[in-house]
């Protein structure tokens, strides 16, 4: 491992959808891509497997839950690009989030900084953003105000292998890692 490697700030994300051809998996893809040297971006991967939380379990729970947990909790920063359902974020990264911070004095997220980024329609994903920053207090998680990355009308701007190649949209998300690498060394020296 070099020196920057070592030096490296270590970013897990977590895109809340379980679509295969998902817009916001689409920004995780351009998160790895564009992530500044000093930045190291790992995608969770799919959030299929997780089951529905269930408080009976979670001091025993799935492996998939197990795996989540661990990643979140070696991660030195998160970076979330979610979906807008109903004016919210998708049930699906709200139950992963809720297994993840459980059970309570477990909470994997706990004093983690965190970038959040979204894809989608008209507005671009930015009430779903609102309502993850809310559920961000409650866990103790610290997230990047500026850039906003909230990409309007995504579906149109893929190109025909389902990925954005707008510079535009590429930047925004390089200057969101940008600052999530100087919020993280800044909350964490």
């Amino acid at each position: 491992m070099t020196s920057v490697e070592e030096d490296a700030v270590h970013v897990l994300a977590i895109a809340g959808s379980l679509r295969k051809g998902s817009v916001n998996r689409a920004l995780v893809r351009v998160a790895i891509q564009v992530a500044p040297p000093d930045v190291v971006v790992e995608d969770f991967g799919s959030l299929e497997g997780i089951p529905l939380y269930n408080e009976d379990m979670e001091r025993d729970p799935p492996e998939r839950v197990r795996l989540l947990k661990q990643k979140v909790a070696a991660a030195g920063a998160l970076l979330i690009a979610t979906p807008e359902y109903n004016y919210s974020v998708p049930g699906v990264l709200k139950n992963a989030m809720d297994w993840a911070s459980r059970p309570s004095g477990d909470n994997s997220f706990e004093d983690k900084p965190v970038g959040i980024m979204s894809a989608g329609g008209g507005m671009g994903g930015v009430r779903a953003q609102l309502h993850l920053r809310q559920i961000c207090v409650y866990l103790n998680m610290h997230p990047v105000n500026k850039p906003q990355v909230a990409v309007a009308m995504a579906k149109s701007k893929l190109d025909s292998s389902g990925e954005f190649t707008d510079p535009a949209i590429r930047d925004g998300v390089k200057q969101l890692l940008v600052s999530l690498d100087a919020w993280t060394r800044r909350l964490k020296p």
